[in-house]
């Protein structure tokens, strides 16, 4: 029998960090379309494609870059460049909704590696973090652990990228009436845009890191004081 090739080890590695199932609470987000549906921005497969697109490429311009320096810090095993990152992410987050979301999930992730990987420099910077006011966020504890198993930065993108869109559209089975194959439909599609996404981002510097998505934000704001609530944001 002939060993198994490296790109074997490789996707599998893929598929079970960038697993939208992976325990780090994903499930319990919208990606900001409980509101959208409450306030009657998103009502339809259309409206919620955008929506879908919008958060998608507002993820890669802000959170897609810091996922980059955090890969690039994990590979150069330069810590100091991971923490920047986490500080990018962390001051960019402006409703307390989203803040929560990366802090939590990036505190999921880094645990979850910790006891599945073992020592690192995600790790470390996991430990550090106890007595630090930055704390680690998702996207960039995701870039560093991709750079941790040997994985691509251009892997790390793409499930991430793959994982934004999947929290919207995994809300809106349960907020709207739509299927799995209008869903499908719609990923497949948001899928296609990762490589130019990634192209823009790979270039940028966290100084470049952006989000600006004021209806977004506005809903965000509303959903914090929302009296009925399915999900955290």
């Amino acid at each position: 029998m002939e060993p198994a090739t490296p790109t074997i080890p490789a996707t599998l590695k893929i598929l079970q960090f960038g697993d939208s199932l992976f325990p780090v609470g994903a499930f319990t987000f919208s990606g900001g379309l409980e509101t959208a549906v409450q306030q009657g921005v998103v009502r339809d497969r259309e409206s919620l494609a955008e929506f879908t697109r919008t958060v998608s490429h507002l993820a890669a311009t802000g959170d897609g870059i810091a996922l980059l320096a955090g890969h690039r810090g994990a590979v150069a095993g330069d810590l100091d460049r991971i923490r920047r990152a986490d500080e990018a992410v962390h001051l960019r987050k402006l409703s307390e909704e989203a803040r929560t979301m990366t802090v939590r999930m990036g505190r999921k992730l880094a645990e979850a590696a910790t006891h599945i990987v073992g020592d690192s420099i995600l790790a470390k910077r996991f430990r550090d973090a106890v007595a630090d006011p930055v704390p680690v966020t998702y996207p960039v504890a995701f870039g560093a652990l991709f750079g941790e198993l040997g994985l691509s930065e251009e892997d790390a993108f793409a499930a991430h990228h793959y994982g934004v869109a999947v929290v919207v559209l995994s809300a809106a089975i349960r907020l709207m009436p739509v299927d799995h194959l209008d869903t499908q439909a719609i990923l497949y599609a948001v899928n296609a845009t990762a490589t130019e996404e990634y192209q823009r981002a790979a270039v940028a510097s966290l100084d470049d890191m952006a989000a600006f998505g004021p209806v977004i934000d506005v809903l965000a704001a509303t959903h914090v004081h929302a009296h009925v609530r399915m999900f955290m944001n």
